[in-house]
């Protein structure tokens, strides 16, 4: 199947689904297999249930007369359809990544543009090689505006995304210590995040710049075709709002509260209002956009349960964003209570990064420290729970008592179902 022919029916679609459950009429199906099931089995269902077209890479489910057609690979394919639509496309494509931060920050960029254009941006944590290429196939020829996340756990998969999504302005978000084990080290973190620097300078397009951050100023030295912010010497300068456990900034005379917690999303904030202000967005519909912001993600979000507040940051977590959220909690007001769950993907580093954040945890003078998992089993095993499970069962017989409890773990723990029980 020719990509150029394929595009006329991808044209007149609704949308592209990966999902056979899901499919709406209008849908085309890409019948992505996996090491246990053929979705090719799934290709004559999914015309049944409205699909257009499907897309398999299992030629005995080939049926052309019946729109279901052979590609060596659905992935390929997928990727390619992505690249050629988005030679189409005449609109700016903001394109993010970062160690921590980057949905937030899509997030918010997002509320804040959709106060003057219609933005497309990535849904959920949509941010990999088949997450990026959905996130362009969504963009359709009413959207003026596109946030295009993009996630990486290894050297030039920002590199490649940068070939699928072709942003035209980009932002790192941070360097941290995220994805140690495929990354290689802290300095394979910043060789691989600096890959979508690497796209914009040789394309002659558009860099975000955080100029509190020491990296991103040397990364981009030098560089003529920036946006800054983050200094007074920056194009856009804000200061730190904070009241009680939120988080704002004020610009000139305006203050913003947003409904976040915790310092490290006065960046997150910053970066959002700065890229309104440059696409003409003013600043009482910016402030609208933010405060109204809700975040429902398991990302820096705060809620109240029986008497309680509770800050639920379980999507993702490393050794620096741990840190940050431990000590943005600390200064909460009454007792306080740490469920903390092991951070995976950390290779070598993992036994030694788990115990300094232990160590961090205790010098902060939290009411009780709860771990989960076999990391922190292994260097603290009386603190320790194996699993989420195991903890639950523990709370069933033993609530948690204190006004403030924070869960913080990567994705792979499950440390939201704690709530259940809390």
């Amino acid at each position: 199947m020719n990509i150029k022919q394929f595009y006329e029916f991808f044209l007149k679609s609704n949308k592209i689904s990966i999902d056979s459950r899901k499919i709406e009429k209008n849908d085309i199906f890409f019948a992505f297999s996996g090491e246990s099931f053929n979705a090719a089995k799934q290709a004559e269902t999914a015309i049944e249930m409205g699909a257009s077209a499907v897309i398999v890479e299992d030629k005995s489910f080939e049926n052309e007369g019946n729109n279901i057609f052979y590609v060596p690979s659905t992935l390929v394919f997928l990727q390619q359809l992505a690249i050629h639509h988005r030679a189409q496309l005449k609109i700016p494509i903001i394109g993010l990544t970062g160690s921590n931060g980057k949905t937030t920050s899509k997030e918010l960029i997002h509320a804040v543009l959709s106060q003057k254009f219609k933005v497309q941006y990535t849904f959920g944590n949509l941010n990999n090689h088949i997450g990026v290429p959905l996130s362009i196939l969504s963009i359709k020829d009413f959207h003026e505006l596109a946030v295009i996340e993009m996630g990486a756990n290894h050297q030039k998969e920002i590199e490649f995304l940068c070939t699928i999504s072709q942003p035209n302005i980009g932002y790192i978000t941070n360097f941290g210590k995220a994805h140690l084990e495929g990354f290689g080290g802290v300095q394979g973190v910043i060789k691989g995040k600096s890959e979508l620097y690497n796209f914009l300078i040789e394309n002659n397009q558009t860099i975000l710049v955080n100029e509190n951050d020491p990296i991103q100023v040397e990364k981009t030295k030098n560089y003529p075709s920036k946006i800054t912010f983050g200094t007074d010497q920056s194009k856009y300068y804000f200061d730190l709002l904070r009241k009680n456990t939120l988080v704002g900034l004020k610009y000139k005379n305006q203050e913003i509260l947003s409904n976040l917690t915790g310092d490290y999303n006065f960046t997150n904030l910053s970066a959002a209002v700065t890229l309104g202000l440059e696409f003409g967005v003013p600043i009482d519909a910016i402030k609208l956009a933010l405060e109204n912001y809700k975040p429902t993600n398991m990302r820096s979000q705060i809620m109240e349960r029986n008497g309680k507040t509770l800050v639920l940051d379980t999507y993702n977590a490393n050794p620096s964003s741990m840190a940050e959220s431990l000590k943005n909690f600390s200064q909460f007001e009454g007792s306080k209570t740490i469920i903390i769950g092991d951070m995976l993907e950390l290779g070598t580093e993992s036994e030694i990064e788990h115990w300094e954040l232990l160590k961090l945890a205790k010098s902060l003078n939290f009411d009780k420290i709860i771990c989960v998992g076999s990391h922190f089993m292994a260097v603290s095993p009386e603190n320790s729970f194996a699993s989420t499970q195991d903890l639950m069962a523990e709370l069933l017989k033993n609530p948690i008592e204190t006004k403030n409890i924070l869960l913080k773990a990567s994705r792979g723990i499950a440390l939201e179902k704690v709530l259940e029980v809390l």
